[in-house]
């Protein structure tokens, strides 16, 4: 992963943004800070791994509003939900919704800060898998239609026999296939073309 993880910081209130930012800073954290939910979606780009510090209730945008956005539009970042004791429910709701952690305040700067490198460890992992997924996917539209039959019927556990029997074509000829797919797809095994096949059937 060369890009740098940002971590973001969303709240309405100054004071909270400075106090953030310095301890986000203070790790040797990239951190990027928004006053509102809109500014932060006018500006974001997806596909950077990081995490989102993000205030329940703002004015405008609502931290639970900004979570939906973020999700229908497929937007992977963890979300860390900054709370009051009076928005605790809210939380909840961020937490069924997807949001990885919430956080009360007031909090420990060492626990906030342990989650926040949790939630980056997940994004770069995402966005790994993301990239993987992407190659696989590519690699896969380079078989024939013949050879996306013998793989489906190989990952699902079909003999060379079998899938012989059921293409109605020689056993050589699969074997011939199979290699072909194996090969198109950088698959040392077996089980790296079921865990390849399985990757890019990922949502």
């Amino acid at each position: 992963m060369t890009v740098e993880p940002v971590v973001y910081i969303i709240d309405d209130d100054e004071a909270v943004r400075d106090g953030l930012r310095w301890l986000i800073e203070s790790v040797d954290l990239n951190a990027s800070v928004f006053v509102s939910a809109q500014e932060f979606l006018d500006t974001y780009e997806s596909g950077h791994p990081g995490c989102l510090l993000l205030d329940v209730r703002m004015p405008g945008m609502s931290g639970l509003a900004l979570q939906q956005v973020l999700k229908s539009h497929s937007f992977d970042l963890p979300i860390i939900i900054l709370t009051g004791h009076g928005t605790v429910h809210m939380a909840v709701e961020a937490m069924k919704a997807g949001a990885f952690d919430f956080i009360e305040k007031p909090f420990q700067n060492q626990r906030l800060l342990d989650r926040v490198h949790d939630a980056i460890d997940e994004s770069i992992h995402s966005s790994l898998e993301s990239e993987k997924r992407t190659e696989v996917m590519e690699l896969l539209e380079l078989l024939t239609p013949r050879e996306h039959q013998v793989l489906n019927m190989v990952v699902s556990g079909e003999t060379n026999k079998a899938v012989a029997y059921r293409l109605e074509i020689s056993e050589k000829t699969v074997e011939v296939h199979r290699a072909k797919v194996m090969e198109k797809l950088g698959a040392a095994s077996l089980a790296d073309l079921i865990r390849k096949t399985r990757l890019a059937a990922k949502q």
